[in-house]
């Protein structure tokens, strides 16, 4: 694949902010309730409706989209490997693992203080994902997301294995399969919290870019590297906690997204991270667009849509050599 000039990366960032843009109102007229935009101004069933669902449902997929897509990034970056995202790293089966326990404990728990809870086994599930991976053979780095995969999967095993002997598999799939059906005014508000973490990341970004060179060029160039990294795991672990609790898991946009994106304009975080956000945006937005057409009026979930078309996008990644090789 050929470096981008100037004018096809400006095309490219163009034409990423008008599928955004589409996509959105698409969201907004698309579902098994009528509505038009142009009985938006007379009809007041329109306005309920665009109030209580569409609009939420949009901002939650926007949201989820970009969150998940920077949690990806940040992830790499930490772990120095672009095959790793927090839905097969264990981050965001430890969230589920959290919801879990809560439920089970303490079930009448507020949401917020479920996705607290979370967070904490989030960020320990992560914790010692990077205590692990900085043990493998730095010269095998393809041993990085293969051992995610295991490890990923035995943490779901454990969450399946709890939810079937309590009789919760059936809350289990709602937490593992993500989907926005179920999104509606006062039960997305918490996702802007993500919004907040996708900031914070912007932020820190240079940190975070310094971070991909390694643990001693990090420390030579006099960056605080291991509170960076863990600045960087709380980040992610937030932003997993917080989709999961609302959305459910979302697989491959950490994944595909972020490499995406950096083979048309590099590794400096700063200037990637908005656009990251917003092709991760646009992905999940066209995805669950795509589950409300296939079946109209019925709905496939979310994950299902981003798996089929996530893998799709990932066998293209290996298959592109890149100019450098």
């Amino acid at each position: 694949m050929t470096e981008k000039s100037p004018l096809e990366k400006q095309r490219t960032k163009l034409a990423a902010c008008a599928a955004l843009i589409v996509l959105v109102i698409l969201s907004i007229c698309i579902g098994a309730g009528e509505f038009s935009l142009a009985g938006f101004f007379h009809d007041p069933d329109a306005r309920q409706l665009f109030a209580v669902s569409r609009l939420p449902r949009t901002i939650a997929a926007v949201l989820t989209g970009a969150a998940l897509a920077i949690a990806g990034l940040i992830m790499q970056a930490l772990v120095r490997n672009r095959f790793v995202e927090p839905s097969t790293a264990g981050t965001a089966q430890s969230a589920a693992l959290g919801i879990l326990i809560m439920t089970l404990v303490f079930p009448a728990a507020p949401l917020a203080v479920k996705t607290l809870a979370a967070s904490v086994l989030a960020l320990a599930g992560t914790s010692l994902f990077m205590m692990t991976v900085h043990r493998l053979p730095p010269a095998q780095p393809y041993l990085v997301p293969l051992f995610a995969l295991v490890y990923g999967g035995v943490i779901g095993a454990v969450v399946t294995f709890i939810g079937w002997q309590t009789d919760l598999l059936q809350f289990v799939g709602i937490w593992t399969n993500g989907e926005f059906s179920g999104v509606v005014r006062g039960r997305y508000e918490l996702l802007w919290g993500i919004a907040i973490m996708a900031a914070i990341a912007w932020w820190v970004a240079d940190r975070l870019t310094v971070l991909f060179l390694g643990r001693d060029a990090s420390v030579g160039l006099g960056l605080s590297y291991q509170r960076t990294l863990q600045l960087g795991l709380v980040i992610v672990s937030v932003i997993s906690a917080l989709t999961v609790v609302i959305v459910g898991i979302v697989p491959f946009v950490g994944l595909v997204v972020p490499n995406l994106v950096s083979r048309i304009l590099g590794d400096n975080l700063r200037a990637t991270i908005p656009w990251v956000g917003l092709s991760g945006a646009t992905l999940v937005l066209g995805c669950d667009v795509l589950g409300r057409v296939l079946r109209y009026p019925y709905e496939i979930p979310v994950a299902t849509v981003m798996g089929v078309v996530g893998a799709a996008l990932f066998l293209r990644l290996m298959f592109i050599r890149t100019a450098h090789g």
